[in-house]
């Protein structure tokens, strides 16, 4: 069975971190590249999910899309 993950990849000055939405608990993959840090967090999901259990599928995850705003804001 093949599931579909929405996943974050930040950028950072010292590398990529990537984390899925849509799973209980917390799951992160890293690495020196936005591919070396997607495929951690491919293999972080696989390893949660086979130590936890389908369990760890949040029961109703309503994200559809994912968007990254900025916004200055005076403070």
């Amino acid at each position: 069975m093949t599931k579909q993950f929405k996943i974050i990849v930040e950028k950072h000055p010292d590398g990529y971190v990537a984390y899925p939405l849509g799973l209980k608990g917390v799951v992160v993959g890293e690495g020196d590249t936005y591919e070396e840090a997607l495929a951690d967090v491919k293999s972080a999901i696989a390893f949660h999910i086979e130590t936890f259990g389908p369990e760890v599928y949040q029961s109703e995850s309503t994200v559809l899309e994912v968007f990254i705003a900025e916004a200055g804001l005076a403070v």
